[in-house]
């Protein structure tokens, strides 16, 4: 319910809040199946929202990170579980570091900047089920309204994660019960997104974005509190 609440509020955020813990319990590989599947079919609430409120930028955001997606994916079958359990909680830290840490005069123009966002989206992707930490920083950090943010992180959701845990079958990483632990979840994450997307119509853009700051940082330390 809580990664639900943070992922209708934010528009992302679901599987940094839900993989870091739910991969003390299991393998890493198994958690990051399960906030796959879960971010898939939440997305599929929202298809009207995203028709209507989506950026442009999502598709070539979506092309960049699809390409980069195995490499993440490899990475996690590759390392050890301990330090894929550290460097997942890891990821959790630097999204909350990129969004509120000031950048100073070093600025990428929105090019280069969709482009390295577009590879770290889909290296987290495949690497933890986390898609969002890669695309948060462009998408908070520019001018977009937050309503064009939001809907074009789940729009980019919904498009790469079936693509995703279709990665993880091919590759033999993950089973049926991940599957049905996602949708054993999935009405209680269904039941937070709905006062997600009720508190986020009662906030300004300010508030939105040092709220999704905030639950990014007490997402990242709790997992790294746990896993410590």
């Amino acid at each position: 319910m809580a990664a639900g609440f943070v992922r209708g509020l934010a528009g992302f955020g679901l599987s940094v809040v839900l993989v870091p813990v739910l991969q003390l319990a299991i393998e890493p590989a198994a958690a990051v199946l399960v906030g796959i599947v879960s971010l898939f079919l939440i997305g599929l609430t929202d298809i009207g929202r995203i028709r209507r409120d989506a950026d442009k930028s999502v598709m070539p955001l979506t092309a960049i990170a699809l390409l980069c997606m195995p490499l993440g994916l490899w990475a996690l079958v590759a390392l050890p579980v301990d330090w894929a359990r550290i460097l997942i909680a890891l990821v959790s830290l630097g999204a909350f570091v990129l969004v509120v840490v000031p950048l100073g005069k070093v600025t990428l123009s929105r090019r280069p900047a969709l482009m390295v966002s577009g590879f770290a989206t889909g290296f987290f992707g495949g690497f933890a089920g986390m898609p969002g930490p890669g695309m948060a920083p462009f998408y908070l950090r520019g001018k977009l309204e937050p309503k064009a943010a939001r809907a074009s992180m789940m729009a980019i959701f919904v498009i790469v994660t079936p693509l995703s845990a279709l990665f993880f079958i091919t590759l033999g990483v993950g089973s049926w019960r991940e599957a049905a632990l996602a949708l054993a979840l999935f009405p209680f994450v269904l039941i937070g997104d709905w006062f997600g997307h009720r508190a986020f119509g009662r906030v300004t853009a300010m508030q939105w974005q040092v709220a999704t700051a905030s639950v990014l940082g007490a997402a990242a330390l709790g997992a790294l509190a746990k896993l410590l």
